[in-house]
């Protein structure tokens, strides 16, 4: 039985970096295996998760595919939300 892959909703430069880090240390990566990947140095692999604002759209990318990960942008659902404010 294999079960469908964890999608996070990221809201906040500070949650990106939190994922980064822990999907990083789940395939047991070192900062310096990811720089590798992503074509940085480790001292910015290590700066960048500190500072996700700081990362750019091709880095991000990059980053992404090194840890198996995908980037998926879409509109948000507002309708939940404008249903419990008719309350």
């Amino acid at each position: 039985m294999s079960s469908s892959p964890a999608c996070h909703l990221l809201l906040t430069a500070p949650q990106l970096g939190l994922l980064l880090v822990s999907t990083r240390k789940r395939h047991k990566l070192t900062q310096t295996a990811v720089a590798n990947r992503v074509g940085l140095s480790q001292n910015r692999i290590s700066y960048l998760e500190k500072h996700p604002d700081e990362i750019s759209i091709k880095q991000l990318l990059s980053w992404c595919s090194a840890l198996e990960l995908e980037l998926r942008l879409g509109e948000r659902d507002t309708s939940a939300a404008s249903s419990s404010a008719e309350w």
